[in-house]
This record gives C-alpha cells, sequence and structure tokens, in this order.
C-alpha cells in the first residue's frame, strides 16, 4: 500500500481513454455483425421484391434554322413562337397531352401481354413480345374492356380464356382460328405453333389514352448546361424497350409539332391571298366579258393612241390603290386577330413598311406561345400567369397604337393616288362617249389583271418559303435501350444496409450503456465517491455454491480469484496498522453482494499467514454462516447478546488453523436492539484480547440499521460493492455514512468482478496533480492476465485444453 497525506476528499482526475472506448465499441462486435446482416438480408429482400425502373435518354438542339429557299425568293424567315423561358416552355410542349397522344399512336400500344411470376406473385409486361397472334374481328375504339384477359392453353387445337365481365368472372372454351366474342369485342387467336412454357399469358385491349400518364409520369427534361439550346430527355419505365419506343416517339413527333407551328403564319398569309384572289378572278372575268360584248355592240376593234395613254396612266395609279386596299384588309384582320386574343398573329404583308410592327407581332407571338406553355404548368392566377398577361397587354398596345399609324400612312397614300387619278379622270372624260366606255372597261380590267397577277406572284413566294421551313429543333441522339435498372440502386441500397446495420448495431451498443443502471469496473466507482477502494476481488470462474462451503481462497489457492482476495488481505493489513487487535466490520447496501462470501474468503487468507481471526455473523435476521461450516445454528451471536451464553459456549473452531467463527444463532425478534445493547461492546472487547482479527458480517446497510453500532466501533469498514449488481447509487453510500459518523476508516472492495468492455467505464483515473492529497491503494483488477501463466487452476479450465481431459 501506498498512503499519501489526507486532505480533503477529491474526486481523482478522469480522462477520455479512446483506446477504451474502442474496446467497448467492439466489445460486442458480433451484435454489429449481425444487425449488419439482418439489414443486408432486409435490402436483398426488398431489392428481390421491388420492380426494377430502367431509363434512358435523347437529347435535342434547338436552333435557328434559315431556309435557304427563304434567300432565294427575298422573304424575311418565318417568325420563331418566342425565346422567353424557351426550354420551360418547350418542356411543357413536350408534356403536353395532345403531342402525348399522337406520339402514342405511333407505338404498337393495341394489346399489351404479362406474365406472372412464380416465386414473386407479380405481373410482368412482355412488351414489345407478344407471343399470342390475335386478329380484332369487331372493336369499338369507344366500347371495349380494358380489363385482364387470362389465356390458358388446352391443347393444340383449344385454350380457355378467362375475363371478368361487371364484376363476376367468367371461363370461355375457345378453338384457334374461331372468332369469340367478349363484351362487344370479337377476335381470333391463332394457334402459336409451339405452346407456351407459362400456364397462362395475360393481355388486355389498350386506347393510346391510356399511355397518356405512364409517358408523362416516367418523362423528365433539362438542359444539358446553363443557359444552353441542348435539352437532355430521360424516359423512365419498369420495361426498358417501351422506355425507349416512347421517348423516340415523343422526340420525333415534337419535331413535327414544331414544324407545323412554324408553318401557320405562312399558311395564314397563302389563306388570306386564295381570299383575295378568288375575288378578283371573278372580277376579271366579268370585266373580260363586258370588253368583248362592248366591242361586238359597238363594232369597234381598239381604242385611239391618245385613249391608250391615258389608260395606261390609269392602270398604274389604280394598281396601287388597290393593293392599298389589301393592305387595308390585312392590316384591319390583323387589328381583330390580336383584339380578340388569337394564339398566333400574322402579319400578311409588310404595310407601311413598319419593320416596327413586325417586331411587335414576333414578341406578342412569342408571349402567347410562352403563356401557352405555363398554363401547363401554373394556373391562370398565378404570379407567372399575371406576368405574362401584363407583358401581352403591353405588347398588345404597343402593337394596335402601330396599327393605328401604319393604317393612317395608308390612307395617305390612298388620298395622294386619289389626287393623281383626278387629272387623269378629267382626260377620259373629254373623250367620244364610245371611247370612253370603252377606257373605262380596259381600265378595270387591266387592274385587276395586274393585282391578280401580284398577288399570285405573293402566293407562289410564301408556298416556296413554306416548303422551305425547317423545324426549331434537331434529333442529336435518339434514345437506346438500356437493360441496366436505374432504381432500385442495388449498390447504394447495400452500402446504405451496411451503414443504417453498423449504425444501429453501435447504437444498440450505446442503448444498452445508458439504460445500464449498475457498476461494472472500479473507474465507476472511483466516479461516484472519493472513498478508496482497497481492491479488486475478481469473479470465480467457475459456478459456486451458494453457501461457499468450499472456501474458494482455500481450495484453489493458485487461481487469479484467489490471488486476488489476497490483495485486499495486504491493503488491509496496511489500515490502523496501529492497532493491536483489529476489527473489520463488512457490510454492503443490499443483500445478495456478496459481503459473506468476501468475509469468508478474507477471513480464510488472513489465517493463513499466522493470525487468529474470528468470524462474526452479525447478520441476526438472514446469516449463513453456519452453513458454510456445516454446523448447526442453535446457539450463536443472539444467545450471547440475549445473556443466554457465555462467549466460549458460542465460539466454534474451523478446519483451517487459525480460523474460528461465531454463528448468527436463532432469529430473535428485536436484532436491532440486540446490537445496540452493551453485550456487543463487551464481545468485542473479550474477543480482542484472543484475536488479532475480528471479522464481522453485518447485515446490509441499505435495508436495515442493524450494522450501525458495529460500524462505529470497527477499526475498519469495509464496504463491499458487487459487479453487475450493485447499482450508482450504491457507491455514494459509504462516503454519506462516513461524513455522518465521522469516520476515516472507510474503504470498498470492488467483489465478483469479470472484465466486461460493453459495460466498462470509457474513463482512465489520473492519480496526480491535486489527486496527491488523497488516499488510494495500489491493486490490479487483474484484467488480460488470465493467461499468463501464473494462475494454474484458471489455466487448466479453458476449453482448448480439452486435449488435457482427453488425456485423463
Amino acid at each position: 500500500m501506498e498512503e499519501i497525506g489526507k486532505t480533503a476528499p477529491k474526486l481523482p482526475n478522469q480522462e477520455f481513454d479512446y483506446y477504451k472506448i474502442a474496446k467497448i465499441l467492439l466489445s460486442r462486435w458480433y451484435w454489429i455483425v449481425g444487425s449488419v446482416l439482418i439489414c443486408y438480408l432486409a435490402s436483398s429482400i426488398y431489392l428481390w421484391y421491388t420492380p426494377k425502373t430502367y431509363a434512358t435518354s435523347a437529347l435535342i438542339k434547338f436552333e435557328e434554322k434559315k431556309s435557304e429557299i427563304g434567300d432565294i425568293v427575298g422573304l424575311a424567315g418565318v417568325n420563331d413562337r418566342g425565346n422567353t423561358s424557351r426550354i420551360q416552355s418547350e418542356t411543357a410542349v413536350l408534356q403536353s397531352t395532345p403531342l402525348l397522344l399522337n406520339a402514342v399512336k405511333h407505338l404498337d400500344y393495341l394489346f399489351s401481354f404479362y406474365v406472372v411470376g412464380r416465386v414473386i406473385n407479380r405481373t410482368n409486361e412482355l412488351y414489345p413480345a407478344k407471343p399470342l397472334d390475335i386478329q380484332l374481328i369487331k372493336f369499338d375504339s369507344l366500347n371495349f374492356s380494358h380489363e385482364l384477359i387470362t389465356y390458358k392453353p388446352v391443347n393444340t387445337t383449344s385454350f380457355n380464356i378467362i375475363y371478368t365481365n361487371a364484376g363476376k368472372e367468367f371461363t370461355h372454351r375457345g378453338t384457334y382460328g374461331v372468332p369469340f366474342t367478349i363484351g362487344p369485342t370479337s377476335f381470333s387467336i391463332k394457334y402459336p405453333g409451339v405452346l407456351p412454357k407459362t400456364t397462362s399469358i395475360l393481355f388486355k385491349l389498350n386506347s393510346p389514352e391510356e399511355f397518356i400518364g405512364r409517358v408523362r409520369n416516367g418523362l423528365r427534361t433539362a438542359e444539358t448546361a446553363k443557359n444552353s439550346n441542348l435539352l437532355s430527355l430521360t424516359q423512365t419505365d419498369a420495361n426498358p424497350q417501351f422506355a425507349t419506343d416512347a421517348l423516340n416517339a415523343v422526340v420525333k413527333e415534337y419535331v413535327n409539332y414544331d414544324r407545323t407551328q412554324r408553318r401557320k403564319s405562312a399558311s395564314q398569309m397563302i389563306a388570306f391571298i386564295d381570299s383575295q384572289l378568288d375575288f378578283l378572278s371573278g372580277k376579271l372575268n366579268g370585266s373580260e366579258n363586258s370588253i368583248q360584248q362592248y366591242k361586238q355592240s359597238k363594232k369597234m376593234m381598239n381604242v385611239s393612241s391618245a385613249s391608250d395613254k391615258v389608260l395606261s396612266q390609269s392602270k398604274d395609279i389604280e394598281s396601287q390603290i388597290s393593293l392599298l386596299k389589301i393592305d387595308l384588309l390585312a392590316i384591319d384582320q390583323l387589328q381583330k386577330d390580336i383584339v380578340k386574343g388569337k394564339d398566333n398573329v400574322s402579319l400578311n404583308f409588310n404595310s407601311g413598311g413598319s419593320t416596327q410592327l413586325s417586331e411587335f407581332i414576333n414578341i406578342l407571338n412569342g408571349l402567347l406561345s410562352n403563356k401557352n406553355a405555363l398554363l401547363k404548368i401554373y394556373d391562370s392566377n398565378s404570379s407567372q400567369i399575371r406576368d405574362v398577361d401584363q407583358q401581352i397587354l403591353q405588347v398588345k398596345t404597343n402593337a394596335i397604337t402601330n396599327i393605328i399609324a401604319v393604317r393612317k400612312q395608308i390612307e395617305a397614300k390612298q388620298k395622294y393616288y386619289q389626287d393623281q387619278l383626278a387629272p387623269i379622270n378629267q382626260q377620259i372624260s373629254q373623250l367620244p362617249v364610245a371611247e370612253r366606255e370603252m377606257l373605262s372597261l380596259n381600265r378595270d380590267f387591266e387592274v385587276n389583271d395586274k393585282v391578280y397577277s401580284f398577288l399570285s406572284e405573293k402566293k407562289l413566294d410564301q408556298e416556296i418559303a413554306s416548303a422551305g421551313i425547317l423545324p426549331g429543333a434537331t434529333i442529336i441522339d435518339l434514345a437506346r435501350p438500356n437493360y441496366t435498372p436505374v432504381s432500385p440502386n442495388e449498390t447504394s441500397i447495400h452500402h446504405s444496409a451496411i451503414f443504417f446495420g453498423i449504425a444501429i448495431g453501435l447504437g444498440f451498443i450505446i442503448l444498452i450503456r445508458i439504460l445500464n443502471p449498475y457498476i461494472y469496473d472500479k473507474e465507476t466507482v472511483e466516479s461516484l465517491t472519493t472513498i478508496p477502494i482497497v481492491g479488486v476481488i475478481r469473479k470465480f470462474p467457475e459456478d459456486i455454491d451458494e453457501f461457499s462451503t468450499q472456501i474458494l481462497a482455500i481450495s484453489k489457492p493458485k487461481s487469479i480469484f484467489a490471488e486476488s482476495v489476497r490483495a485486499v488481505r495486504t491493503n488491509l493489513n496496511f489500515l490502523a496498522s496501529e492497532k493491536k487487535s483489529k476489527v473489520i466490520c463488512i457490510t454492503s447496501e443490499v443483500a445478495g453482494e456478496g459481503k459473506s462470501f468476501v468475509a469468508v474468503n478474507l477471513s480464510s487468507t488472513l489465517s493463513l499467514i499466522d493470525k487468529k481471526v474470528i468470524l462474526v455473523a452479525a447478520d441476526l435476521r438472514r446469516s449463513k454462516l453456519h452453513k458454510t461450516f456445516h454446523v448447526p445454528n442453535d446457539m450463536g451471536l443472539s444467545n450471547y447478546l440475549a445473556n443466554q451464553c457465555t462467549v466460549n459456549d458460542i465460539i466454534n473452531h474451523s478446519n483451517q488453523s487459525g480460523l474460528d467463527f461465531i454463528v448468527s444463532g436463532p432469529v430473535p425478534p428485536n436484532p436491532s436492539e440486540l446490537l445496540h445493547s452493551d453485550r456487543i461492546k463487551e464481545l468485542i472487547a473479550d474477543l480482542k484480547e484472543k484475536y488479532d482479527v475480528i471479522m464481522i458480517d453485518t447485515a446490509p446497510i441499505g435495508l436495515v440499521s442493524d450494522a450501525i453500532p458495529l460500524i462505529r466501533m470497527s477499526d475498519i469498514n469495509l464496504f463491499v460493492i458487487r459487479s453487475g449488481k450493485s447499482k450508482f447509487y450504491a457507491a455514494t453510500i459509504p462516503q454519506r455514512i462516513a461524513q455522518e459518523y465521522k469516520l476515516d476508516n472507510t474503504v470498498i472492495v470492488l467483489n465478483a468482478f469479470q472484465q466486461d468492455l460493453l459495460h466498462s467505464r470509457y474513463y482512465s483515473t489520473k492519480y496526480s496533480g491535486d489527486n496527491y492529497g488523497t488516499t488510494y491503494y495500489y491493486y490490479s483488477d487483474y484484467s488480460g492476465y488470465e493467461s499468463s501463466g501464473y494462475y494454474i487452476d484458471d489455466d487448466e479450465n479453458k476449453w482448448w485444453h480439452i486435449w488435457k481431459w482427453l488425456k485423463k
């Protein structure tokens, strides 16, 4: 023992021991391995039962392609549908119902075939495979059954069809090649040549509308880079081939849709020109007929040269006036379209030479296209739609203002030509009547013919331009089947399972430690009290009897247990060393913590070093000392305290030299009062004259107060804490008793210690600095030394020494 000068009690310094923490977490490595295996198995089962999802991608590029034909005919490029939020707008177009419906119609959608898995009762689609050749005989696309139909082959000539109608199941025996009817639909099945390997095949009739949701839910779009004109499209589906076919159909249909939208402006202009040509065609025919009739009636061949000159001047001016009238019609139609809010408006002619009006029309068409796209995403009352509406209103206002200005310019030109035409009309009025009438007819014909020729040229130009219109999107890369599933991600799920398995295993270890209320090691005791620990008694590795009839410190002298008891004995010898005869009182908080076991073994080891030792069973309520030494309990301490016998009458001699004992005797009705009497003091005084060590085994102090008088008169108070049984509160009791009764002779012994890393303290005690003022004793818990070769009795019973048993 090493004893240092006494100071005020203070808890020792304890520092984090990271090595201990690692050992604690790894102490139950099999829990962690088990939880990892369970989680991994669960993830494997999840992957087994979860349907796989496949993905494929396509790439399209937005670009403004200018037709070379447009350059040849000298026409401006057809207006784009707008650049504002282009990617967002086109994404909405790609997911629009009309476009998806047209795309689905390009697929082989009419029949779907399925099989049911044998292990997992899940329906798997066979697309694009068609194990059955089904011919429709009668089919109404608006009225047919959408339920699954089960086909089961019977033999080479017949089969069974199982279907439901109005909630009832029906079975029909069919013959290959012979039509049969289900509801309003009739069809036949051809003999497949080789009967299917599966016991049954499921199929159903589809409408294209049924696939819209499936395609739309799996379709995703994203820019390949910010502000780029490349759009990546991804289609996910449980069937990789269907995902590929659907995505390719969507991108091809989008390109066609884009081309169609770009041709709208040219189509509107051609329609307008056609309406004017129809009108002029009638006027030309009428004028020509009128001229012929007039010539025949007046018997005139041609007009004079003077009339020709006047006719030429009049024809040119009136042609310009007619063209201006057509411009006015186009301007009025444009204004009506803008006011009515058409989705697409176009400037049929470059009226008045206003490039600003053309720009307004371009911007307006772009905003209208953007609004239509946004309406597929947002509500009509959303802030995004309101912002676009405000922009549209502003552009419309500016466009109408510009239209009014253009109209005024056209009307001014008309007035100008009218003023120039007035003198010519004056000249015509001075011609002879016959010539004048003939000139008027010729003038109408010439003017209509010139305007008709002009419009015909314009129509031809627009048709050439329309033929040369290119779509604003190009397919860079079509989708290809990808048979590697993207969901569930097997690698990620297995990694997550391992991670959660480790976390659960470690969490369970931490939870067990948090919920643990018991003391397991000396570091825990040191963290709870300043009372010094006098030693650690190891747990005996084998089962021992309840009454400790085999005194192990004697019968197993070379065991690690016996060595730990001798270490406690050594430290006890240095306590109260000035006393010739020592009184050692042993107690604990509750029963079952091994105080009697410790008392018996300590007494035995003390007697081995030529000490006269007497062990007194002072637990008058439920002592078991008499069973340890195989003697009756009819005469003992209770009899002496009740003045029924003398000291010599109750002293018993054991088989161990130097070790005597006193049993508790019959249980008295007043054990606490007897132990508080003067007789106990007389007994101890008498025993001090005869023995070197008086070992008193008392009642648990946490349950009854019987031990208090014995504690106060003892030289050493030994408080027993049992590893794995005593709770944290037990470690605070000896300090409270010491403070209450002003005792400085209290020490603790940790009993039945067996290293259990799971519950060990993750601190290490450091006796340094201020802690030099606290009394402490050298002792060891012998952890890690079991196989050192010094403790033979323990080592002989290890499982790896089975060969020794076989020799015996």
